[in-house]
């Protein structure tokens, strides 16, 4: 049984960086993961990915490029302003302006980023450099 299932996945994915396979193969799929896959895409950690088996969990095949040097959740899933988000990121990220997180809004799941532009907060989910 698995407890957090970004988790789970942003370390597959690390791991298989790591080792320098081309693809990796993750499961369960979800509205979380798939979003959290194209923010990765968008920001060019990562390749294109597609949903391989669409019956019970399902499986998606993610192409790798070799540009992750970290990424993990955040626990617990802290709440993020656009006045503190600058302790976080000197907690999780090496230095100022290098990677991002992934946060959880109102408005949808977005990179920090985005979220200071339109100046809502929400709750830290990952990170990724």
């Amino acid at each position: 049984m698995m407890n957090d299932i970004l988790a789970n996945i942003l370390s597959q994915l690390q791991n298989s960086d790591l080792k320098g396979k081309k693809e990796c193969l993750v499961k369960p799929v979800s509205k979380l993961v798939l979003t959290t896959l194209n923010i990765l895409k968008e920001n060019s950690y990562i390749g294109d990915f597609e949903i391989v088996d669409k019956s019970r969990g399902g499986l998606i095949r993610v192409n790798l490029i070799g540009n992750i040097n970290k990424c993990g959740v955040v626990k617990p899933r802290f709440s993020f302003t656009k006045e503190n988000y600058e302790m976080f990121e000197k907690r999780y990220l090496p230095a100022k302006d290098f990677g991002f997180f992934i946060v959880a809004t109102s408005k949808g799941v977005m990179t920090h980023k985005e979220a200071l532009n339109k100046k809502i907060g929400g709750r830290l989910l990952a990170y990724c450099y």
